[in-house]
């Protein structure tokens, strides 16, 4: 009786096994369909035909064309200032006021910086009451050698007198003279005091405060014309030699979001050993958000290229797939293509077409 319920169970661990991989299998020839009616390929053919017949009449067709487009190659730039400049003091005098601060818009002959003036004041009214008293003195030789040369006439003086009158005229004349350079030099060391604005502009950093000793030489602001910004790149001789005075091009600004044509005013006629490039410096047109040493792009021709485009609405995606479909040989057949950059309605096509083919709708 044990025997025989040994012999059971192995039979029912055995059994139940086969069982279920007798069910998965049927499973898997159900959802692969092989209890469905099959379609002859005849037909299926057939059918297909008729629906490839019947797009290509109803679909416009694109004929794939070959064109020569112009090629451009994009040389890091950066953004300067045709007109900039640093203001310094030409004396040694302690800074009363700086009027300006960076960022700050400032107007030709604007005053930027007050230096201290007393002690120049001073000089410049010394040598003012110097001049007076010397043309006091010239005045009176001046009459002095006039007299002179009336009694002289008369015999009233003797020659030597007269030449004593006349030398001492004319030294007199000479000191008067010397004053009045002195009292020019005088005021223009006064107007060394005030600092103003050479060109109009914008304040780019100011480097010094009210109580700092100006130095001579010593930079206490800097400035630059907006108006005067231009885009300056290091191009590499090859291209750089094709280039031009004059000669447009176009240059990206990244940071603005925006492409504007320039025009090239300077190639400077040395070439950078180092990286064997000349430096190429490109005018163009103002804008309000543009600073000094922002990123800009020179595009510089390079040559051209065969090139292919198809309409944009030529093309169907699958996630990130792009192909078109075909006509070939009055059937229809779908092609992956790799695209580049869209322009007025026109993609570039980058491999998977060639020249001829002929493209339908989706």
């Amino acid at each position: 009786m044990t025997h025989t319920k040994a012999d059971k169970s192995t039979v029912q661990k055995i059994l139940i096994p086969v069982v279920a991989l007798t069910i998965l299998l049927l499973m898997v020839a159900w959802l692969a369909g092989s209890f469905n009616e099959k379609i002859s390929p005849t037909l299926n053919d057939s059918i297909n035909h008729k629906i490839s017949a019947a797009r290509i009449e109803q679909n416009n067709s694109y004929i794939l064309v070959a064109s020569k487009e112009a090629i451009f190659e994009p040389v890091a730039a950066s953004l300067k200032a045709k007109q900039a400049t640093i203001i310094s003091a030409r004396i040694l005098a302690r800074i009363e006021q700086i009027n300006s601060r960076a960022g700050n818009l400032v107007k030709k002959g604007d005053l930027l910086i007050q230096l201290e003036q007393s002690d120049l004041q001073s000089q410049v009214l010394q040598a003012k009451q110097n001049v007076n008293a010397m043309q006091a003195r010239a005045k009176e030789a001046k009459q002095n050698l006039d007299r002179s040369a009336e009694l002289f006439k008369t015999n009233l003086v003797s020659e030597f007198e007269l030449d004593k009158d006349r030398a001492n005229y004319q030294t007199i004349h000479a000191e008067l003279t010397a004053a009045k350079q002195a009292f020019s030099q005088a005021k223009t060391t006064l107007s060394y005091a005030t600092l103003i604005a050479p060109i109009d502009g914008r304040i780019i950093d100011r480097f010094a405060e009210p109580g700092d000793t100006a130095q001579p030489g010593i930079k206490l602001l800097s400035l630059y014309n907006p108006l005067s910004l231009r885009v300056e790149a290091q191009v590499r001789e090859q291209l750089a030699l094709t280039l031009t005075n004059g000669q447009k091009i176009e240059i990206e600004l990244p940071s603005v979001n925006k492409t504007m044509m320039g025009e090239i005013e300077e190639i400077v006629p040395v070439a950078n050993t180092g990286s064997r490039s000349f430096l190429i410096k490109a005018s163009i047109t103002y804008h309000e958000n543009l600073l000094p040493g922002m990123y800009a792009r020179m595009l510089i021709p390079a040559g051209e290229q065969i090139q292919l485009a198809i309409p944009a609405n030529k093309v169907a995606h699958v996630g990130q797939l792009d192909f078109v479909w075909l006509n070939v040989d009055s059937e229809i057949q779908r092609r992956f293509v790799r695209l580049g950059k869209e322009k007025k309605g026109m993609i570039t096509v980058i491999s998977g077409l060639m020249a001829g083919d002929e493209i339908i709708d989706p």
